[in-house]
Parts: C-alpha cells; structure tokens; sequence
C-alpha cells in the first residue's frame, strides 16, 4: 500500500470474520464503520487513465479502502484497450472470458436482440435486480472484482445502486450471528445448471454467499435476488437470513450508493452488491458499457526494483 494511503479502514482479517472471535470482529466493525465515508459517493478525476498519477492512485485505492468501490471521471477518451490498462495500474489483470464477453473478454454491455447475449438481461434494457457478478462461477474462477465503464448513457433510466459486502456482513452479523454462519454453509446458494446448447451449458454451482478468500483473507460474497435462478438451503436460519438481506436491500438506504453512470465516468470495486434500474435508448443515446470481470481484488500496484 503507497504509505500515503491511511490504514485506519483495513480488510477484516480471518480472525475477524470467525465467528468465534468477538474481540477481533468488534474492533474491525468499529474501526470499519467510523471510518465509512460521508458522502460515500466521491468522484475522483483521472487526467489520463493510461497513467495515473500518484494522487489519482491513492484517491482510487482509498475510495476501496473505505466502500470497496471508487467512481471516477476520465478527461480523455476510454476504449476497451485503455481499461485493460487502467486496471492494470490497480493490480487487476486476470481477466474472466465470461459466456457473452467479447474476444479481449471485455463485455460490451447494450441493448442486443440477437445471438446468445439477447437471452441475458444485463444485454437487454430490463431492470438487474441485486447481485454480485459471477454468482454462478465456480470456486477457481471467483469473481473478486470488476471495472465498468460508461462509453454512453442511455436516454432515460440506467441508474445504479452499490453496497459494499462488508457492510452487508456487519448488518447481519449484529442482528443474529447465526446468520452469518448459515449464510457460510457450502450448499447455502445453488445455481441451477444452465441446459443451453455447447458452449452455453453450465453445471449447477453450490457454494456459500460469504466465504473468506484462501488467498487474500478478504471477504467474498456470492449473491443473486433473483428467484428463478437460485434455489436456497432449506432451513430456517438461512430463510430467515436471505429474507433479513433482501429487506435490507431493499429498505435501509443508510449505506447505499446510487450512481448513473455518464459518459467517461466508471466504477471499480470489489465484486460489491449492485443493481440496475430499467432504461430507454434514442438515437444518439444508446447506452453502452464496457464491463471487465477479473480474478484480482483491488490494491497498490507492485513497485518495480
């Protein structure tokens, strides 16, 4: 981390998200909640995305330290080769080559009525619901952060809402600590198998909404709202859990940020929580977005010796 970044909001360490360790958990949440920004929603402007300036990095980095998501604003133009190496500078390179990704695996997001994105929603102007992308990846092509970013906003409509993980885990852990280990059970969230011709089928994917990643300790969570594509353990506690989460979603504001992404503004984040109302395309104003999925979470780039 630049040593100008201030450490006062870490990651929650292992010990901190075991639910055996009160100590550990209490001082991350403290420190994690007094240090939540106010206004969460701060834009930082990037001069020249290819190169980023020490102060344009930090201002990115912090963004994530605190919400585990930035904005950002870019003077120049952005094509699919200038996000690629914007987010290299952030220490994300492992790409995910996703199902409707494009061959660079950067996924043009817009209205398509034809070929195998047509059956998708983030490809049609449809509302998302709440979601976490690659819910349905398997372990080893876990989804730990994505950049998008906006070419052209539609006409109408378009807005987005984000919510950082680690705030979702705070909430639901201080209500019933029970909860949280449900939420951890391997067979907690199962995604039906995908029965779509070649290179379309998927086998059904079982894993929990929260985990901690082998790698990096960071939380990691997995997660759709929608019905037709979830089936949920059959139990109580986690009934109970998802029904708490879906009404914290949909309810308590305190945390969330609402953005509608303009022309040369885009996010990075730690795979946080987001949704997407519905919107209307004109002529001149069809909405289009450049999304990158990557295997990488969000950090300070590796100086070079």
């Amino acid at each position: 981390m630049n040593a100008s970044i201030p450490n006062t909001v870490t990651q929650p360490t292992a010990n901190a998200l075991d639910l055996r360790d009160g100590n550990a958990y209490r001082a991350w949440r403290e420190r994690k909640l007094a240090n939540y920004p106010r206004p969460a929603k701060q834009i930082v402007q990037i001069a020249d995305p290819h190169k980023l300036t020490g102060a344009e990095t930090d201002a990115l980095l912090r963004s994530c330290l605190g919400t585990n998501l930035a904005l950002y604003e870019c003077a120049a133009p952005v094509d699919k080769t200038t996000v690629r190496q914007l987010a290299r500078q952030l220490g994300l390179v492992r790409l995910d080559g996703n199902l409707c990704a494009d061959e660079d695996r950067i996924s043009s997001l817009r209205v398509t009525a034809e070929g195998i994105q047509a059956s998708y929603v983030p490809y049609s102007n449809r509302a998302l619901d709440w979601h976490t992308d690659g819910y349905y990846n398997p372990p080893h092509r876990r989804i730990l952060a994505f950049l998008m970013h906006c070419v052209q906003d539609a006409a109408q409509g378009g807005v987005n809402v984000y919510l950082d993980p680690e705030i979702v885990y705070i909430l639901l852990r201080d209500h019933n600590p029970e909860y949280v280990r449900a939420l951890m059970h391997p067979q907690t969230m199962t995604i039906p198998a995908n029965a779509g011709p070649g290179a379309a089928r998927r086998q059904a994917q079982s894993g929990p909404v929260f985990s901690v990643h082998p790698e990096s300790g960071s939380l990691h969570m997995r997660f759709t709202a929608r019905t037709r594509s979830v089936v949920w353990r059959d139990d109580r506690l986690t009934r109970q859990a998802v029904a708490l989460l879906t009404d914290l979603m949909a309810n308590d504001r305190t945390y969330l940020i609402t953005h509608r992404l303009r022309p040369g503004q885009g996010l990075v984040c730690n795979n946080v929580l987001h949704n997407r109302s519905a919107f209307i395309d004109e002529a001149g104003h069809k909405r289009l977005i450049y999304r990158a999925r990557f295997y990488d979470r969000v950090q300070a780039p590796k100086r070079r010796h």
